[in-house]
């Protein structure tokens, strides 16, 4: 990569994160004043900067727009496709990708165990909000009003005699979860089967999707199964990454 399209390159990083002057630019990124200067009117000839009343620069309305055209683009399958590999592969268990649809959570894809006890979910198939790891992880960020719309009328249905059914028990274990940043579905969806999920957000921060680790008990006991929080959320940070989502806020 040339110089001067790397340097380029770093000055729209660096608007990115709110305008600057010339003087600003050239002392964060080590660049003369008259390079940062030459950079900063070409740019503003493509409409990638636009210079402000007060003389800083900002984003322009061209930068903007591809952003746009390169989001509405996104498919989270195919963007998490890799990442969710990588984390079967060095966890041997199953991982779920899934996202809401209107009132239940849909897997969109999912990596095998390489255990010979393995669970029986399918790609396209529903699953509850309440009860299960990805959809808990997707409830933690809403306000309560939303999910309460979304979730209907307490008792919750029961899957399991672990299922959560109160709006007090959900409310309380959705809380933890977003103080965390992770949740745990203990066998509240199926008896035998226990998983840790993490919330997979767009480039507003909203939690859209989750991605998610599961084991049988026969398999893997709690103890284990948290040992396996550190790469989830490695995975569900770089899948948000890989949608727009700066980390931020």
């Amino acid at each position: 990569m040339s110089s001067s399209v790397e340097r380029a390159l770093q000055i729209l990083v660096e608007l990115a994160s709110g305008p600057a002057t010339i003087s600003e630019l050239g002392r964060r990124l080590d660049v003369h004043r008259t390079t940062s200067l030459r950079l900063l009117r070409t740019l503003e000839e493509e409409h990638f900067v636009r210079r402000m009343d007060d003389g800083r620069y900002r984003i322009g309305p061209r930068m903007t727009s591809l952003a746009q055209v390169a989001l509405e683009g996104l498919d989270i399958r195919a963007a998490a496709a890799g990442h969710i590999r990588d984390l079967g592969a060095a966890c041997g268990h199953t991982v779920h990708l899934a996202a809401r649809e209107g009132r239940a959570m849909v897997y969109l894809d999912k990596v095998e165990s390489r255990h010979a006890v393995r669970m029986y979910s399918r790609i396209g198939a529903p699953a509850p909000l309440h009860a299960t790891g990805v959809g808990k992880a997707v409830l933690a960020g809403m306000p309560q009003e939303e999910r309460d719309v979304l979730l209907g009328e307490p008792p919750y249905d029961r899957c399991t005699p672990s299922t959560r059914t109160t709006r007090e028990e959900l409310a309380a274990d959705l809380a933890e979860v977003a103080e965390r940043g992770w949740a745990l579905d203990d066998f509240e969806h199926e008896e035998f089967i226990h998983c840790i999920a993490a919330p997979v957000r767009d480039a507003s921060g909203t939690a859209t999707a989750a991605v998610s680790v599961s084991a049988p008990n026969l398999v893997l006991d709690r103890a284990q199964l948290l040992d396996l929080v550190p790469g989830l959320l490695q995975t569900a940070a770089a899948i948000s990454e890989e949608l727009g989502w700066s980390g931020r806020g």
